[in-house]
């Protein structure tokens, strides 16, 4: 039976437990509406991993969403069009506007990119719909399993957006196949959970979201019982060589605040 997180029981939109010891479980809790996004739940959610990447008691998070039918449907275009940030008052001039938005759009991406900056491993659990911002959120994911029912799009192109917050920068360098990666973001196209596996989107698939759960957090478990230095070393340097090359990766392995991740026990 999982135990509450001491210190996580103000945020409204997310279920923040602990299955395990050192394992956090952070589940999005809107399922009446997919679980598709606004912006207090982004805000929300780049407040949870900071604040969990600092939490000594935490050293695995699991990310997973509430109800049988999504893991998110993305954004939820109704309550972004009913006002705020992205509607122009008539009155404001178009590069003020733009300038406006800019800021609100790096809000957005920071929120999400919390997941990517923080310290611990973040193994996300992807089941039934899985649209839009779930693909950004995954790919910010250290280690992404999910259940036989998943269905996945990059779906922006099919409301006039480019995928701005970070599907197009991740994806490329998760499944290193870019001609697939520009066949599903141009067309919108779904792809399933074997699809996802082929081309090495997610690691694992398992037949349904209790077992992809329970799953997730065996490996978070596993995970914990290591040492929190070592792990989150690798995490930082594996995520390094990912935009650097290997001389540049080599050297920041040994440059002193790596030194760091060496634990002396």
């Amino acid at each position: 039976m999982p135990s509450s997180l001491s210190g996580y029981d103000t945020f409204k939109h997310f279920l923040i437990s602990s299955p395990a010891e050192y394992v956090a479980h952070v589940q999005t809790n809107r399922p009446e509406k997919l679980n598709a996004f606004f912006e207090a739940m982004w805000l929300e959610l780049g407040q949870i991993f900071k604040k969990l990447s600092h939490d000594p008691d935490v050293r695995v998070v699991v990310f997973s969403a509430v109800g049988d039918k999504a893991f998110t449907a993305g954004l939820d275009v109704q309550a972004a069009s009913q006002g705020g940030m992205l509607t122009q008052d008539g009155v404001t001039d178009g590069s003020r506007f733009a300038t406006r938005v800019r800021r609100h759009i790096y809000e957005f991406q920071e929120c999400i990119t919390s997941i990517e900056k923080c310290e611990k491993p973040v193994i996300v659990v992807l089941h039934g719909i899985s649209i839009g911002l779930a693909i950004d959120m995954s790919c910010c994911a250290d280690i992404r399993i999910c259940s036989q029912d998943a269905k996945f799009s990059v779906k922006e192109v099919d409301i006039g957006l480019a995928a701005d917050i970070g599907t197009l920068t991740r994806l490329p360098k998760v499944v290193g196949n870019h001609s697939w990666v520009k066949e599903v973001c141009l067309s919108a196209r779904f792809f399933d959970a074997k699809e996802a596996l082929a081309v090495g989107f997610v690691s694992r698939v398992l037949e349904n979201k209790a077992a992809a759960v329970d799953a997730a957090t065996k490996l978070a478990a596993l995970i914990a019982s290591k040492s929190p230095v070592a792990v989150q070393g690798t995490k930082e340097i594996l995520n390094h060589a990912r935009d650097h090359s290997v001389a540049e990766s080599e050297f920041f392995s040994f440059s002193p605040p790596t030194l760091f991740f060496r634990d002396k026990t």
